[in-house]
């Protein structure tokens, strides 16, 4: 028996020896195919992202000088005492405040819309969809004609009804409705389309029980559909934010490269750009860069917590 165990013992050190090989041989071959790729990723986002960290406590500019003028946490103090950041804090702020809501609701209806047994459903949702698909210099000059004065679509229509005409790229009181307009306009697809994946995984004989149960549609949406979306809105929420909080091309490219009127459009990631590429204080730049991430990386890491505790829950 103890001949026997031990032929036994020396077969499984063997066969536990060729697989441990086999496995070490094939992570060396999927590492030797990643590695291009995490060499690229090192040199191309996490040294820049270490890069832009050290010129932040540097007196940096453009042309390198001012990198030995070491000036300690002196660009984040400068910072949070100036005025002009605040105020593009500000409009960055009303504008998530703005748009969030309304990419969000607006995404859902037009996704419980399509989700219907309609005519043309698939003709609709190409059509809700296009538009993110578009270069953003392509919308904002599709939407600075629409906005202009005495030849513009909008104002044509406001004329044609009576009422006066709307200064949308002039009157600093509405600039920034222009900006969010066109991005809800722009951008929407893409919440509409995560919105629909999200319909098509529920059961369906939820709706059907609840429609025995005597349910109208609208009760159906209420108590069933959007109860049960709440995982898709959470992850269309915090995305959402993210891309407000960032916001620069469209408002940068409808305005002609300038801040709106009276800087009621000037947001941070263009007071950032600004910073950097037209005064170019480099070292400052970078700072308010990570101001930014520090906020968007909390108000994440708060969803997330948010996301996890209703899984939870669940």
């Amino acid at each position: 028996m103890s001949d026997i165990s031990l032929q036994v013992a020396s077969t499984k050190a063997a066969t536990e020896g060729r697989i441990k090989t086999r496995l070490r041989n094939t992570n060396l071959a999927g590492i030797g195919f990643v590695l291009p790729f995490l060499i690229m990723y090192a040199l191309f986002l996490i040294w820049p992202v270490i890069l832009g960290l050290r010129m932040s406590f540097f007196n940096w500019t453009i042309s390198g000088a001012g990198a030995s003028d070491f000036l300690g946490l002196q660009n984040y103090q400068n910072l949070l005492s100036d005025p002009a950041f605040w105020h593009a804090m500000g409009v960055t702020v009303l504008f998530t405040i703005i748009s969030t809501p309304l990419l969000v609701i607006l995404a859902l209806a037009l996704a419980l819309l399509v989700n219907r047994a309609i005519p043309a459903r698939g003709l609709f949702r190409t059509i809700f969809f296009a538009p993110f698909v578009l270069p953003v210099s392509v919308v904002a000059l599709i939407w600075n004609w629409l906005y202009q004065p005495g030849f513009g679509l909008i104002n044509g229509v406001l004329t044609e009804l009576g009422l006066k005409e709307v200064g949308w790229l002039s009157d600093a009181n509405v600039a920034l409705l222009g900006v969010v307009i066109l991005t809800v306009w722009w951008t929407v697809g893409f919440n509409f389309v995560l919105y629909l994946a999200g319909m098509q995984q529920i059961p369906q004989e939820l709706n059907e029980a609840a429609s025995l149960d005597g349910a109208g549609a609208w009760a159906r949406i209420r108590w069933v559909t959007i109860p049960l979306l709440n995982r898709t809105t959470a992850v269309v929420v915090i995305l959402q934010i993210i891309a407000s909080l960032q916001v620069f091309q469209q408002s940068y490219l409808l305005f002609n490269a300038a801040d709106g009127p009276n800087f009621s459009t000037r947001t941070v990631v263009q007071y950032l750009y600004e910073t950097g590429f037209t005064t170019f204080r480099v070292g400052l730049a970078s700072a308010m860069s990570y101001v930014l991430f520090i906020i968007i990386l909390i108000i994440s890491l708060g969803q997330f917590a948010l996301i996890m505790r209703q899984r939870r829950e669940a």
